[in-house]
């Protein structure tokens, strides 16, 4: 194996570029997630609470829609060449996987993880060395909410297989779909996933999953970002709710930090001043439902010709191609 590994980085997470993202999120006291993300540290503990809450890890039923759904997508890839693009790659399980049942279909495969902490997208090619070569695995950082030229900055060679999984959640949908659909060529075909409203009563299916997010390893790992600014434990107390967007009438659960005393955050010469009953949020994660995420892709020129939904309702997996 080899010592070295090359990452691609894009603009959006140039130094200058993440500073002036972190002085706007305290500016408007709203944390661009990306943050979340921005340690080694921070990237270690993401995994673990994942490894702890996901369905995809710990619910057979909803692995199984993922290996269906792989399945499907790997017969549909026809031509014996596919190059996989993991947006938002996390720690590259699922990608690795996809990739070996393509193998497994006799494709050739490579495989670009793309995810904004660069130490995720090395966490994700380790994982798909098992399957794809070393030279044919290009890692690339970048911030899919702000890069505004990702089709031509990702050059990755038809036909790709896009995937982006778990991802929806944490983006404004009006901001992110148009991102997404500008990257899928004609010939190219997009695996989507999104965590769902469980039952046919919306609200109460967010209520339900609220478990998910207010739990002790959320807790520390978002609270990793206000901790390493200065911020101590004692200042405040993060509390989740559940709230209606009037935009887009979709609920989320949201995170906010709400301070209890004061607190002035620095970085560099820039000063940042939190009142008793001042609040920071620091995340929040949309809940879908089956009919409004296909109704919110259509929008955007993107078709759902197959879907699979877990029996819990927590998660379905969406195989899209652009419309026309």
């Amino acid at each position: 194996m080899p010592n070295v590994a090359q990452v691609g980085i894009h603009s959006s997470q140039f130094p200058d570029q993440v500073r002036d993202d972190l002085l706007n999120s305290l500016r408007n006291r709203s944390v661009n997630h990306k943050f979340h993300y921005d340690s080694v540290k921070q990237t270690q503990k993401w995994l673990a609470l994942h490894q702890l809450y996901s369905p995809t890890r710990n619910d057979a039923d909803c692995i199984s829609i993922y290996e269906q759904s792989f399945e499907a997508a790997a017969a549909a890839m026809t031509l014996p060449q596919v190059h996989i693009l993991g947006l938002g790659c996390g720690g590259g399980q699922k990608d690795t996987r996809l990739l070996k049942i393509l193998a497994r279909a006799g494709k050739q495969t490579s495989y670009t993880p793309c995810d904004v902490a660069a130490a995720m997208t090395l966490v994700a090619r380790q994982a798909a060395l098992e399957v794809v070569r070393a030279d044919q695995c290009f890692p690339f950082a970048c911030d899919l909410a702000s890069a505004g030229d990702l089709p031509e900055s990702l050059t990755v060679p038809p036909p790709t297989l896009l995937t982006f999984f778990g991802m929806i959640p944490n983006f404004e949908p009006e901001q992110i779909l148009p991102k997404l659909a500008a990257l899928v060529r004609s010939e190219d075909r997009l695996l989507f996933s999104a965590n769902l409203a469980p039952g046919n009563d919306y609200a109460a299916g967010v209520n339900q999953i609220l478990p998910q997010y207010d739990n002790p390893p959320t807790r520390e790992w978002l609270l990793t970002f206000l901790l390493d600014l200065g911020v101590e434990r004692g200042d405040g107390e993060l509390r989740f709710s559940i709230e209606k967007v009037p935009a887009n009438g979709l609920l989320r659960v949201v995170a906010d930090f709400c301070f209890v005393q004061p607190r002035m955050i620095c970085v560099e010469k820039n000063t940042f001043a939190f009142a008793a009953g001042d609040k920071i949020r620091l995340f929040f994660s949309y809940r879908h439902t089956p009919p409004r995420l296909r109704m919110l892709l259509e929008e955007h020129g993107l078709n759902v010709v197959e879907q699979w939904l877990a029996q819990s309702g927590e998660e379905g997996v969406f195989f899209c191609r652009r419309s026309g």
